[in-house]
């Protein structure tokens, strides 16, 4: 066992080397340029080097590597950033909200998927992606339904798209649109359930209390409804999983020689449960008085495997295809995205928030 480790170490290592070497500038910069964010860097970075290193060579192992197992791990790492009691308070006023704009994500995605002929594992990307965390939820969802790093990487760059628009755009009209300036709250619920990755949350909301002088109350609320949003994670994942098991088995039924092929763990999201279990650790340790700033360094771990993660997705991703294929998953992201603002102003205004 000891030896077959080496060997797999021996063997990943300079592709995740590869990828450390991308992610290290691309966290930096997403740190300068927190509405474009480390990800989308590390995925463009990647996509540009792939134009001139077509053949991978040795490094090759350890890109699937990290666009495989490291970006599992960042999930797991990003359940450190989880305290269940202070997502349970939130949940009492948002959860109707965001139940409603995950479910208006996904049937629309659903639709449009039928109505464009796109292909189904994109679809099921966009609309995950831009109902309940953006890069992280494709992340999590990728494993699961066995999506390839070219369809990761379109469904990351129709999500930073829109991610853009909404940072940009919704504290310019939010005052038409009717959100109270003297108060963060409305716009933070808004931010943190319209807008879907943390990155652009933050820049909207902070935005929005800069405009207004509200301190960091447009931006306290917006967080804690997101990290809400990202426990949606858990039940989506655990869905597609028993969905997508109950269609691998359907094939292999149909054809009678894999039929001894399935297996059930295979396609299991185990990850989740590591997922689940970091959030607990950090509920009951802050319950002890363990402070949260404690958990920190695993966040931002989490974010940086993200980042590499991206890298290596971009290492493998044909960004001349890319373009030429992405009109239909930007349309479908483009009425994802109209759709969720729409319910989301919609369920604040019948819940008297707005």
């Amino acid at each position: 066992m000891k030896s077959s480790m080496v060997a797999d170490i021996k063997e990943n290592f300079l592709g995740v080397l590869v990828c450390l070497g991308i992610a290290l500038p691309a966290y930096f910069l997403g740190k300068l340029f927190p509405v474009i964010g480390g990800p989308v860097i590390a995925i463009l970075f990647g996509m540009i080097i792939s134009l001139f290193w077509k053949s991978k060579g040795k490094a090759a192992p350890g890109i699937k590597f990290t666009s495989k197992k490291i970006l599992q791990w960042a999930v797991i790492f990003l359940g450190f950033g989880m305290n269940l009691n202070v997502v349970f308070q939130t949940g009492k006023q948002s959860l109707p909200i965001i139940l409603t704009t995950i479910s208006t994500s996904l049937v629309l995605a659903f639709l449009m998927c039928k109505i464009l002929k796109s292909p189904s594992k994109i679809s099921t990307l966009i609309g995950v992606g831009s109902s309940i965390c953006g890069g992280s939820a494709i992340a999590a969802t990728a494993p699961v339904i066995g999506a390839d790093d070219e369809e990761v990487a379109q469904s990351i760059s129709v999500i930073f798209f829109y991610n853009v628009l909404a940072a940009i755009l919704f504290p310019i009209f939010g005052k038409l649109l009717g959100f109270d300036t003297l108060s963060g709250e409305a716009f933070g619920i808004f931010a943190g359930t319209a807008v879907n990755d943390t990155s652009s949350v933050t820049a909207a909301a902070s935005t929005w209390d800069s405009m207004w002088n509200l301190g960091s109350e447009t931006l306290d609320k917006a967080v804690t409804v997101k990290l809400t949003r990202t426990l949606a994670i858990i039940p989506i994942t655990l869905i597609l999983a028993i969905f997508q098991g109950k269609k691998v088995k359907k094939d292999n039924v149909e054809n009678i020689e894999n039929q001894s092929k399935f297996s059930l763990k295979k396609i299991f999201p185990f990850f989740i449960i590591w997922f689940i279990l970091a959030s607990v650790i950090t509920t009951v340790a802050t319950n002890f008085g363990v402070s949260s700033s404690f958990f920190s360094p695993l966040k931002t771990l989490s974010k940086f495997f993200i980042i590499m993660a991206m890298s290596a997705i971009g290492l493998n991703t044909d960004i001349v295809k890319l373009v030429k294929t992405g009109g239909k998953p930007l349309l479908m992201g483009g009425v994802c995205w109209i759709g969720i603002t729409l319910v989301c102003i919609l369920m604040q205004k019948l819940l008297g928030i707005l």
